[in-house]
């Protein structure tokens, strides 16, 4: 067993983070930079030194949960969300229920959140937001972003849901009672049921064949009769079929 395949193990231990279900050569390269960047020249030096140090094991497990977001990211998506599927429940559902996997710092679901406002009153929108990795979450909670972050909403949403403070702009509480933070490992934990909108977007390229083939499953069980799934730009689903799914539009799937 090599010096980082023991690492994988020890991390698992201690975490619950299974980095075998992720592509080996990119996660092994960024895990290596960060490693050597600390000053430690193996993965077994670098493991005992994360079993001691909270600041050294948040580090590392900032750097595997990828967490880059903003709102609207890939806005061209996101109009066809709002002027396309959402519309389409709006006709049979008088509340809707979204999953935003894999968060990140929250600006997906504050997005689906605006988007889904458009149509149903907050108190008839339920969102549960989930990421792995309980620093991020926190940050989301808070709702504080810069202006690079909002540079995709348009002003009138920028005017309507946030309140600028400084060079920061703070998510309008209102907007926070539509949305539930929660931890989750996509790998391990259990999914929720009859969920009518999935959103899980650039994500899934950071993990193995053998692992999108399992949360593929898990997605599909996960939504509602005439739930629809809505993925990343680089994450196209070649066979949908396998996983009950059928093409709805490019990058979103309906259950079959």
């Amino acid at each position: 067993m090599t010096d980082y395949q023991t690492f994988i193990g020890q991390i698992y231990k201690k975490t619950g983070l299974d980095l075998s279900l992720y592509k080996e050569v990119q996660m092994k390269r960024r895990l290596t930079s960060l490693r050597n960047k600390r000053g430690y020249q193996s993965f077994s030096s670098y493991f005992q030194a994360i079993n001691k140090d909270q600041q050294l094991l948040q580090e590392f497990l900032d750097k595997v949960t990828i967490n880059v977001s903003e709102f609207y990211r890939n806005p061209a998506r996101w109009r066809v969300l709002e002027s396309k599927i959402v519309p389409t429940f709006k006709k049979t559902k008088k509340k809707i229920k979204i999953w935003s996997a894999a968060c990140s710092t929250g600006e997906e679901p504050y997005t689906l959140a605006i988007i889904a406002n458009q149509f149903w009153n907050l108190a008839d929108i339920d969102i549960l937001a989930t990421d792995i990795d309980p620093n991020v979450l926190a940050r989301a909670k808070q709702g504080i972003y810069n202006e690079r972050a909002l540079q995709e909403v348009p002003s009138d949403i920028k005017k309507k849901y946030f309140h600028q403070e400084g060079g920061t702009f703070k998510v309008d509480d209102k907007l926070k009672q539509a949305i539930t933070f929660k931890e989750h490992n996509l790998l391990a934990d259990p999914y929720p049921t009859q969920v009518d909108l999935i959103v899980c977007r650039n994500v899934l390229i950071y993990f193995t064949e053998e692992a999108k083939n399992t949360i593929y499953h898990k997605f599909s069980d996960a939504l509602s009769d005439d739930g629809i799934f809505f993925v990343g730009s680089t994450e196209q689903i070649f066979s949908p079929d396998k996983y009950g799914f059928k093409v709805l539009d490019t990058f979103f799937y309906g259950k079959k």
